[in-house]
């Protein structure tokens, strides 16, 4: 970080000299994402907006990761570093060979508007599969790993991260755009905020993007308290800040908040909002003239854009400029990839049809077992080759056995043609479940039925999700094939929760996909066939149902999510079984720097199983007595370990001394009580993992 500090500095005079020959006009126009060249000073025309959310996206081929909330099932620092360097190697490729064009056009870039850490705090909101899910905690481990991939570690920044929606924003979306999120001091400290400054402090992420919404009463793209009190002056931030696109327009047509376009590029710019992603900033020399804005301010940001532009080697050149077009789907992508798919699978139950044997009929059944959709997320790139879970299966079973496919029924009902059920595959499928040893039932949601208000056409709900229920197709046809008496196994393909009691309940497997990625197909194959073990852990809590849960507007964290909950969900947060048979079998606390500092703790890990597998370690803390306390517990430290069959090994994880710290009413870190027990396990410390697991977390008292 002091080299980057120092970076940052040469790089900021460089800036201030080129925008110093600037005249005010020429500096307002750099503030818009499309920002004209300016050929007297030879600065090149520079396209702000590009996207790399799980893989470079909207700008052609691309490696493909599992959507972002699959990346966080992982619960793999390691590996999320990786992508973000993959990313950030494919985006430099790209930019490279396209410049070369003289192509400087949107998506071309190298800032990625990308991770976005928000919470996904209700199960609803159809972007929280953009997120690395509900826990402040996880999101804030992931979402650094996956800016100091995309940043790199030297001098020049590989690509230009970028922190989203700050700050509190998860939905819902159709009222995004006029939302007020009110949210208490203690839960903007305690949840909403933690990944945002870890992004911003630990790895010095370059760009902040604002959100649609107010914050209690502020838009996030003009607020005072966001962007100047916290942002900027309490945590620092010396990089650059962007709003989200079209909203500062929101600020006079749905806020209110203002009444001109003027005014409205005044209140962003003032609270130091530097970028706009839209056409509002074309007003800022019309708001100069009528005085709502100052020439320093307007050069001030300039200043901020031109440092990034410098810091990315775009002015002096640097190594990156090497990086050929032929590292763009290279095989050492594809692998991470590949890796990244494996690792993000969620076993949910198996009764022991899992792994599948070769030599049998395999009757493949669903509207997503065959879909390219269903493998991709939203904000995707495009892949030169799609495998989906039909075809990876076909590839893996090839000729020792059969696969008999059906797609069952339609992915929902087409609410605009106000036609009569059709259930005309129904028949089919059965037949097929009839006509094989084992189902593969590959149910779910894609980008059209949950996504981001506007996009990709899901006019329905806005992209988000009115219940916890499967499409009532989806629903028929997984009663008709359970109903067959052939064990199946559940496939979920989607990038939030769904009620799968029924699923639970009668059959032989479940499993969550989540969107795969590409070429998710062929890793879900190896895991059905047992070349290797599933080991990922649900970043969600999935809930029974709605019931119990607070109204969506409402962003009080009281009864969402685990670390809230009320009530007993379905599959907790952190949960995640495997074809091993891992636990621990001790934990005991090895050190601790000073009487507050990180706590050591050496745990002992068995596999009692046959088969090697990998999982994760997770270690909560539970303050027993401070009133300021989570009512439950909250996750403080994890590691994804390997074990071969019957193997055992000691790992040790630090728990940072900050997860002793409680949040009081002020949104204030203060001493906890004193006595903290930490639970050391493989998923959490509540009943329901102990039910579902029948194992439970080692117990560590910590004074």
């Amino acid at each position: 970080m002091e080299n980057r500090e120092r970076a940052r500095a040469q790089a900021r005079e460089k800036a201030k000299e080129l925008v110093g020959k600037m005249t005010v006009e020429e500096r307002a126009s750099q503030l818009r994402y499309d920002a004209p060249a300016i050929e007297r000073l030879g600065v090149p025309a520079y396209n702000w907006w590009n996207e790399a959310l799980h893989g470079v996206a909207r700008q052609g081929v691309a490696t493909s990761f599992p959507q972002a909330i699959g990346m966080a099932a992982t619960f793999d620092t390691d590996l999320l570093r990786q992508a973000g360097d993959v990313a950030a190697t494919e985006g430099r490729a790209k930019y490279n060979a396209y410049a070369a064009e003289e192509d400087r056009d949107i998506y071309k870039g190298l800032t990625f508007w990308s991770p976005n850490v928000n919470i996904f705090r209700d199960p609803r909101w159809g972007r929280g599969q953009e997120t690395y899910g509900e826990d402040p905690y996880l999101t804030s481990r992931l979402g650094v790993a996956y800016v100091e991939g995309l940043q790199g570690d030297g001098d020049v920044l590989k690509s230009a991260a970028c922190a989203k929606h700050f700050a509190v924003h998860s939905g819902p979306e159709a009222v995004r755009h006029e939302f007020n999120a009110v949210a208490s001091k203690k839960d903007m400290a305690e949840t909403y905020l933690p990944a945002f400054k870890a992004c911003v402090q630990e790895a010095g992420v370059e760009a902040v993007m604002g959100a649609y919404n107010r914050t209690n009463g502020e838009p996030c793209c003009g607020s005072k308290a966001l962007m100047q009190d916290i942002l900027r002056g309490e945590w620092e931030f010396a990089g650059h800040y962007v709003s989200d696109c079209w909203a500062i327009k929101d600020f006079h047509e749905n806020h209110m908040v203002t009444s001109t376009m003027e005014e409205s590029a005044a209140l962003a710019l003032k609270m130091g909002c530097d970028l706009n992603c839209g056409v509002t900033y074309q007003y800022l020399l019309k708001a100069l003239e009528q005085g709502l804005v100052t020439e320093e301010e307007i050069t001030e940001a300039a200043i901020r854009l031109f440092t990034t532009r410098y810091l990315l080697g775009l002015f002096d050149g640097s190594e990156y400029d090497k990086v050929p077009y032929e590292k763009v789907e290279c095989d050492e992508h594809l692998a991470v990839a590949d890796r990244l798919t494996k690792e993000s699978v969620v076993l949910l139950k198996n009764d022991g049809i899992l792994p599948l044997k070769k030599g049998q009929t395999v009757g493949v059944i669903g509207p997503n077992a065959n879909s390219r959709e269903a493998l991709i997320g939203n904000y995707h790139g495009t892949s030169s080759r799609y495998i989906t879970v039909l075809e990876g299966i076909q590839d893996k079973v090839g000729h020792d056995g059969r696969v008999l496919f059906s797609e069952g029924s339609h992915l929902f009902q087409d609410r605009t043609e106000n036609l009569a059920w059709k259930d005309d595959r129904i028949a089919e499928a059965v037949a097929v479940a009839k006509h094989s040893d084992v189902v593969v039932l590959c149910v779910g949601l894609n980008e059209t039925l949950e996504g981001e208000e506007g996009d990709t056409g899901n006019s329905y709900a806005s992209g988000d999700k009115a219940d916890l229920l499967l499409p009532e197709p989806q629903r028929k046809l997984m009663d008709a094939v359970l109903a067959v008496g052939t064990p199946v196994v559940v496939c979920l393909l989607a990038g939030s929760a769904i009620d799968l009691s029924v699923a639970q309940e009668k059959a032989a497997a479940v499993l969550q996909l989540w969107y795969p990625g590409a070429r998710g197909g062929s890793a879900v194959a190896d895991i059905l066939f047992g070349d290797c073990s599933p080991s990922g852990k649900l970043p969600v809590t999935f809930y029974r149902s709605l019931e119990g849960m607070p109204d969506f507007e409402d962003y009080s964290m009281k009864g969402r999510t685990y670390r809230y909950l009320d009530r007993e969900p379905l599959y907790p947060f952190g949960f995640g079984l495997t074809y091993g048979d891992v636990s621990v079998e001790s934990a005991a606390v090895a050190g601790r720097e000073g009487a507050s500092g990180d706590v050591t703790l050496r745990v002992s890990v068995k596999n009692a199983g046959s088969a090697a597998t990998q999982d994760v370690v997770q270690v909560y803390v539970k303050d027993e007595v401070s009133p300021h306390a989570v009512p439950n517990h909250s996750l403080c430290a994890f590691a994804r370990i390997s074990l071969q069959a019957g193997e055992a090994k000691e790992v040790e994880l630090k728990v940072p001394g900050s997860a002793f710290l409680v949040v009081n009413e002020e949104g204030a870190f203060v001493e906890g009580s004193g006595s903290y027990v930490l639970y050391v396990g493989v998923g959490q410390p509540d009943a329901r993992t102990a039910a579902l697991t029948g194992k439970k977390s080692v117990e560590v008292a910590v004074k």
